[in-house]
This record gives C-alpha cells, sequence and structure tokens, in this order.
C-alpha cells in the first residue's frame, strides 16, 4: 500500500460511535455501565488509532523477517532417554506408586 493510500485511510478514520461499541459489548458479552462509556470509547479509540499507526508505518523495501537469525526451530530433539536414577528422581514425588510418580484423576 502507498504512503498517500495509507494517510488517505489514516484521515478518514472515523471515531468509534456509542452505539457502535454498545454492539462490540454485547458481541463480546461484556456488561458496561453507562458512567463507564466515555472511558471504553476512549479507550477503543486509543487502541484504533495506534493499530492505524502501525498500518501506515512504511514497509518499502523490508523483507520479511521472523526472528534476528535464521535459526526456525531452537528445540531440542525430543528423544526417549533412560533414567538410571528413579530413587533420585521420585524423592520429589508427593505420592509414589509401582516406582512411577501418582497424579490425581483429571478425568472423571
Amino acid at each position: 500500500m502507498s504512503l498517500e493510500a495509507k494517510q488517505e485511510r489514516k484521515d478518514t478514520m472515523a471515531n468509534v460511535s456509542k452505539e457502535e461499541l454498545l454492539h462490540i459489548a454485547k458481541l463480546a458479552d461484556l456488561n458496561i455501565n453507562d458512567n463507564e462509556i466515555d472511558k471504553y470509547l476512549a479507550n477503543l479509540q486509543d487502541i484504533l488509532n495506534f493499530a492505524n499507526t502501525i498500518n501506515s508505518a512504511d514497509t518499502e523495501g523490508l523483507k520479511e523477517t521472523i526472528g534476528e537469525n535464521d535459526k526456525y526451530n531452537v528445540f531440542r530433539k525430543d528423544e526417549v532417554q533412560v533414567f538410571e536414577d528413579n530413587a533420585l528422581l521420585l524423592q520429589n514425588a508427593k505420592e509414589q506408586e509401582r516406582n512411577m510418580f501418582k497424579i490425581p484423576k483429571v478425568i472423571q
């Protein structure tokens, strides 16, 4: 998007109306009191203005990046390893049964 188009879009951004805010609140199942409406309107408008500022940033000539380096998966390989000292490991168990951690049942 050209800088002129971004500026035009920024200029045409209207303020959020009370009705729009109440509609959004209803969709989000929020209960907003009448005395909170002005605060929510200001906060929502600040968020939209910030998003508009980000959208209008000049990104011409920038390459898409995923991070500061080329390593995409920096996690270790998931491999089964034998732990020799089970007694040492199980000393941290709150409860144990048959040489294993015993945990509370989570599914009925």
